[in-house]
């Protein structure tokens, strides 16, 4: 029998991968699945963006390519943060991967060693703990709710610092619950992070660009703490470029050649012709974010109508991102005849194998009353999947 490394059973499947797995598993076997699970835009990458990749592949871009990405494109990264966001940062400060979720896994590797804490508010991102787990650290939560906002305020942060906590981590805006902090929100939490340099922020802003609330704040805007922070972003969200497998750290040159040194023993550099198509996403036009962003806009409103007729849901305004993340434990305890419904694990396979929905249960964001449900569809199946999850649940007594 072959043994497996122990480094496996600290850590669990993605829950976001795993509803997707058995969606597309139904959906094989003829059955009609709308997915509101996976946290994907349904549109192409734009014109411009294709168009720099298929100059760069008749260009020959088809070699290896440095482990931190090519000049260019660090350099771009550093021309998006100063117009956008008002940072300034070199070349030097940028590591590009294989994905926002390595320049996540990247960091924690850099940072985190064993028995540290990593604070995290909750809800948070399902590999945000996981990423700690692996790297032998303790996850500290800090348990939000609805009403407030799901954010956490300066006196909580406080509570949970203690003499062995080395990051913390969060998400603005916010997957799950598209809570977005405000900047007088960020700079009461500042005042805490100035108290503890010791502390590295990691703000993961991969949602930036969707955004219902107003202009995007990063925390390392703010001076005083600017070198304790490390930025995560990347091309899928706010480019429609899931599958091209980019994204970005900024940070102090310590952490960036941290990150590029575990980088290097890993993927090496990332894939030369999606770095010369990031290059044109990140330098030229904005507006076909921007429509996207409209259109997720529209679709928010009309899932908060319509999770509004459904009885026992409570569902707070997502401020970011394109998920709702309501408050479905009024379902708990129920049952259709057949299927008892005990947590939000329960709920999302009965949503699954009654109404072919597929969602993510709550528990894999650290809040096990909740569902998380994308809006990253078209109108036509969030309609259609919200009238299959409404008529599911009003058989559950």
């Amino acid at each position: 029998m072959t043994a497996l490394s122990t480094l496996l059973s600290r850590f669990n499947e993605p829950e976001t991968l795993k509803m997707a797995k058995l969606g597309r598993e139904l959906r094989a076997n003829g059955v009609d699945v709308i997915d509101l699970s996976l946290g994907e835009p349904d549109f192409d990458t734009p014109p411009h963006i294709k168009e720099a990749a298929v100059e760069a592949i008749q260009e020959n871009w088809s070699h290896y390519t440095p482990v931190p990405g090519y000049l260019e494109l660090r350099e771009a990264v550093c021309t998006k943060l100063l117009r956008d966001n008002g940072l300034n940062y070199k070349p030097t400060q940028i590591v590009v991967s294989t994905g926002a979720k390595q320049s996540l896994a990247n960091l924690i590797l850099s940072l985190v060693d064993e028995g540290q804490e990593v604070i995290i508010p909750t809800p948070y991102w399902v590999t945000y703990s996981e990423l700690v787990k692996i790297a032998r650290g303790k996850v500290v939560e800090i348990k939000t709710t609805a009403a407030t906002a799901f954010k956490i305020n300066p006196k909580e942060l406080e509570a949970a610092i203690t003499d062995r906590t080395t990051v913390f981590l969060f998400s603005s805006p916010c997957n799950p619950s598209g809570a977005v902090y405000t900047k007088a929100e960020l700079e009461a939490l500042v005042k805490v992070f100035e108290k503890h340099p010791q502390i590295t922020i990691i703000s993961d802003e991969i949602y930036e660009y969707i955004n219902y609330v107003g202009a995007h704040c990063s925390i390392a805007s703010f001076p005083s703490i600017a070198d304790q922070v490390a930025i995560v972003n990347g091309l899928s969200k706010g480019f429609a470029m899931t599958g091209w497998r980019l994204g970005y750290i900024a940070a102090n040159e310590t952490i960036a050649k941290a990150c590029e040194k575990i980088q290097g023993q890993f993927t090496s550099g990332a894939n030369s012709i999606a770095q010369r198509a990031a290059i044109a996403a990140l330098t030229q036009d904005l507006k076909p974010t921007l429509q996207m962003v409209e259109e997720f806009a529209v679709r928010r409103e009309m899932v908060l109508k319509l999770v509004a007729s459904i009885p026992g849901i409570t569902c707070p305004i997502p401020a970011g991102a394109f998920y709702i993340f309501p408050d479905v434990s009024a379902y708990y305890g129920k049952s259709d005849g057949h299927t008892t419904i005990s947590n939000a694990a329960d709920l999302s396979m009965y949503l699954l194998n009654t109404a072919h929905v597929t969602s993510v249960m709550g528990d894999a964001f650290g809040e096990p009353g909740c569902i998380r449900f994308s809006f990253a569809n078209s109108r036509e199946k969030i309609e259609e999947g919200w009238n299959r999850i409404s008529l599911a649940l009003s058989r559950l007594k």
